[in-house]
């Protein structure tokens, strides 16, 4: 993980400020190695190579990665050409190619040339010249040509403490002996002075067209026909112990110690800055430096790498103490820088210390240059500020938001405060409080004049048009605007020659009617920005904004011709800007200049130094596969693989190799034949897919450096389908595929014939069933008409039944009268009544009539019990109407007590029990 820093380096920007560009820290643990780093290098791909002691380092702006090639893997030298990483280490030289999967190779040069070392050598550096590789160790130089192959040697009796290539020469150092160059492959003395014997010399420059010579604790010396001469620099105030030195692109020199970091030195031999671990560095100890391809410094340390983005368009000042607090607002005024924050006033003075000016202690809210005079909008009210201190107070009112001049009268000031409005007024040259507006009284952070109307947003309150009177004492009319859509951040400004609103969910534009609408032009511009803060208008600059969004600094300026807006971003990651919500600001202290206040310190931006990269690029570093829980192999990156099915987890690391942005670089990425939607913006640069199916696919990946995008980087594959799915099975799966076919068209005859079959019989089943319920039916109707026969048959019966025992009994009565009386002529009256009484006629017409109504009753009773009588019959069917045997008695012509005589007799035929009742057991028959 990297963490910015930041250092003391020398820039004058507006002749007032030493700021501090920024500095990468990379620790052993970042990259996976040791401490120590001996030797830095670059490629043409912009990737970045490291000797350490663990080994080849490589950074591709996103990750590192180590390689090594031996069981004693420390390098001690490192130098790339034409694509080709040649170093240096314990008992061995060589060089490192990329192979076609995107990783690095060794090739050990002793062993392809049978080169032959003495016991115990370590290669120290590697140079250039021509068509020769040098590796120098501590008593040899081994020339190695790489076209013929051919190797030269030179050798050492004393050790070689130093080999320089410059003005296309071979130069080395003997310690003890001299200073020696290399003539047509023969070592010749360059010189012996005293200075080359006792002095270690760190490197050479061919600078003004002479040699120039550093030398460890003595600085530099040329070599004059009258011998060596030591050059005039700062170094010589010093006791400097140089161990590593080169030559910046400006023909600067940047200087390696071995205990006090690093020293920027001018070509004119002055010393512009110091870094050391107390201003910056992770180590005292530079042993290794570089300067990349886009002018910023590398340093390779005792412990751990820096790099320094001193190419950035941005230097911070970092409030180390906490003695400024957070800045508010900031004003270069008078040729003295003034920061406004939430602990006071500060200018910087002489020795380049910030200062409090007395009595503003508390919230500064603005900073503003109104006819030569320094305006301080405070906490406590409005303060007017010269030569650094106050000159005037004016606190009648609460704190002061803004302070803007009437368009109208150039002899007044209009202040929005924390209650409302009110006016400055210019007297014998000073400023002093006028009156309050009356009328309105929320708090005025933000207002506008628009054709002779003041316009005033509040976040929370509302969005309000005044019209106020010409003596500016009263609000004449106020009316609420309203706006679509309400949103955080919102202000009221003009641009051109129309006035806005803006806040966090749009910008809109006044309309004739008094509406405000979208802005399509504006909306345009920073649609696709995030987050964006409050708009602003930069007070140094007519028809210029000012905006924040999450990783840019928006500057908003019209075209020149149709005064649209043209919106200028620029890249600093939010985290290092730092700004306080609702409080971002950015004051212009000179022409291509803009500081920016944050919580801690601010950052001064250099607009000129804003460059748009040309031909940003995105690579594959590697393409990774594996099986699940299998090892990972590397795959190709210059072919289409076609992988196993089962190789389908997949993984794509890639990288943008550029560092000088102060923001992370981010990725989108696609596969095609799985979706064909881009990712959203990620900072991860490597993507794993797992469990892949089979097909053909392309990978897409493009990334985004600052505000540019990068070109899209592709990458083809196909993953195999699963043996079950090759040619061979797909011809037995067709085939087994027919067959089951074939068996289910069999199977589906014989199922339709017996289906069909089933049917029929179903069918036949249904007609039976129907024909049943047919015949049911129609019993049911005979049953319901027989039924209704055998209630009329039995009403008959019971009224025939009735009928008789009435006659009998009235034919009894009158017999019994006829007894009684003493006439002697009756006889023949009663013999006619026991005829009418025993009258078979009338048992025949009961016994149809029983029959109808109640079929078989009589059989029933015969064949069960066969001993009964006509006349037992005859009682039966009395009881089964259920008669009395009252009601029985004038039916047989007894007495009721003959018919109990009868029923008894009858009981002891059917052979019942005692206790069973005779009338109920003939009702159940």
């Amino acid at each position: 993980m990297y963490r910015f820093l930041f250092i003391f380096f020398f820039i004058n920007v507006v002749g007032f400020a030493q700021e501090l560009p920024p500095i990468k820290i990379f620790t052993a643990e970042d990259y996976k190695g040791q401490n120590q780093n001996w030797g830095i290098a670059q490629s043409e791909d912009n990737l970045i190579y490291v000797a350490n002691n663990g080994g080849l380092l490589e950074y591709n702006g996103e990750q590192w990665q180590l390689y090594t090639h031996i069981s004693n893997p420390i390098l001690r030298s490192v130098k790339v050409k034409d694509k080709i990483i040649y170093s240096g280490s314990f008992m061995d030289f060589g060089f490192w190619k990329k192979n076609e999967k995107g990783q690095l190779e060794y090739s050990s040069l002793v062993e392809k040339l049978s080169i032959k070392l003495k016991e115990g050598e370590e290669f120290w550096d590697v140079k250039f010249y021509q068509n020769w590789i040098l590796f120098k160790s501590n008593t040899r130089i081994y020339f190695v040509n790489t076209v013929s192959k051919e190797v030269k040697i030179i050798e050492s009796k004393e050790i070689i403490s130093g080999l320089f290539v410059s003005n296309n020469t071979i130069f080395f150092q003997k310690k003890n002996v001299g200073l020696f160059s290399v003539q047509n492959g023969e070592e010749k003395v360059f010189s012996n002075d005293a200075f080359f014997k006792d002095n270690k010399i760190i490197n050479c420059f061919y600078h003004n067209k002479e040699l120039l010579f550093l030398s460890k604790e003595k600085g530099f010396v040329t070599l004059k026909e009258t011998g060596v001469t030591q050059l005039k620099t700062d170094l010589n105030k010093h006791n400097f112990l140089i161990f590593s030195a080169i030559q910046l692109e400006d023909k600067s020199f940047l200087l390696g110690t071995i205990s006090n970091g690093i020293i920027f030195l001018s070509e004119n031999g002055e010393i512009t800055s110091t870094i050391n671990r107390k201003k910056g560095l992770s180590n005292n100890t530079a042993l290794s430096l570089f300067q990349d391809n886009s002018h910023n410094i590398w340093v390779g340390l005792d412990n751990g790498i820096n790099y320094l983005n001193v190419s950035s368009a941005f230097k911070i000042f970092e409030d180390e103490d906490g003695a400024l607090g957070t800045i508010y607002t900031s004003l270069f005024f008078d040729n003295q820088l003034y920061l406004g924050t939430n602990q006071g006033l500060f200018f910087k003075d002489k020795n380049l210390k910030f200062k409090l000016i007395e009595n503003t202690e508390g919230q500064v809210w603005f900073l503003k240059e109104i006819e030569g005079n320094l305006f301080c909008g405070h906490d406590k009210g409005t303060f007017v500020i010269k030569n650094k201190k106050i000159i005037s107070a004016i606190t009648k009112e609460l704190g002061t938001w803004n302070i803007k001049e009437v368009p109208s009268n150039k002899d007044i000031l209009i202040q929005g405060g924390y209650d409302g409005l009110s006016i400055l007024e210019k007297d014998n040259g000073s400023w002093h409080f006028k009156n309050k507006i009356d009328g309105f009284d929320i708090s005025s952070r933000f207002y506008e004049f628009y054709n002779d109307k003041l316009y005033v947003n509040h976040e929370l309150k509302g969005f309000y048009e005044l019209e106020i009177d010409e003596s500016y004492t009263k609000v004449l009319k106020k009316r609420k605007i309203n706006i679509p859509q309400i949103g955080y951040g919102s202000n009221v400004f003009s641009f051109g020659n129309d006035l806005f609103y803006s806040s966090s969910v749009g910008i809109y534009k006044k309309q004739t009617d008094g509406s405000f609408k979208v802005d399509s032009l504006f909306s345009k511009k920073i649609n696709d920005l995030e987050n964006i803060t409050t708009i602003r208008k930069l007070e140094e600059q007519k028809n210029t904004l000012y905006s924040f969004s999450n990783n840019n600094i928006l500057l908003i300026t019209s075209n020149s011709i149709s005064l649209s807006p043209q919106v200028k971003a620029i890249p600093i990651a939010g985290s290092i800007r730092n700004n306080v919500l609702g409080f971002e600001n950015l004051t212009q202290i000179s022409a291509d200049n803009y500081l920016i206040g944050t919580s801690h310190g601010y950052l001064l931006l250099n607009d000129a130094l804003v460059k748009k990269e040309k031909n940003v690029t995105i690579s594959l570093q590697h393409v990774l596969v594996n099986k699940i829980d299998g090892v990972k192999t590397a795959l190709s990156l210059v072919e289409a693989p076609v992988l196993e099915n089962k190789h389908n987890n997949i993984e794509f690391s890639y990288s943008i190799s550029k560092y000088d942005k102060m923001i992370k670089n981010e990725y989108q990425y696609r596969l095609e034949g799985l979706s064909n939607n881009w990712s959203d913006w990620t900072e991860n640069s490597s993507q794993l897919y797992e469990n892949l199916p089979y097909g053909d696919y392309i990978f897409q990946v493009r990334g985004k450096y600052g505000n540019q995008i990068a070109n899209i980087k592709s990458f083809n594959f196909s993953i195999k389908r699963p043996f079950y799915l090759s040619n061979l099975y797909i011809v037995f799966y067709v085939i087994a595929v027919l067959f089951i076919i074939v068996l289910i068209n069999i199977y589906y005859r014989r199922r339709y014939k017996l289906k069909s079959k089933s049917l029929l019989e179903k069918a036949q089943k249904e007609l039976k069933l129907k024909e049943l319920e047919s015949a049911q039916t129609i019993m049911k109707l005979n049953n319901e008409k027989l039924k209704v026969d055998i209630e009329s048959k039995s009403r008959e019966l019971a009224s025939s039944t009735m009928n008789i025992i009435k006659k009998n009994d009235f034919l009894n009565t009158i017999k019994t009268e006829l007894a009684n009386s003493e006439s002697k002529d009756i006889s023949k009256v009663v013999k006619i009544i026991d005829k009418n009484l025993n009258n078979t006629d009338d048992w025949k017409m009961f016994q149809e009539a029983f029959n109808n109504a109640d079929k078989n009753f009589l059989k029933k009773v015969k064949d069960k019990h066969t001993s009964l009588t006509p006349n037992d019959l005859r009682l039966c069917a009395y009881l089964r109407l259920n008669l009395s045997s009252k009601e029985i008695a004038p039916l047989l012509n007894i007495s009721p007590r003959s018919v109990e005589v009868k029923r008894y007799r009858l009981r002891k035929k059917m052979g019942l029990p005692h206790d069973e009742n005779l009338t109920n057991y003939i009702l159940e028959i």
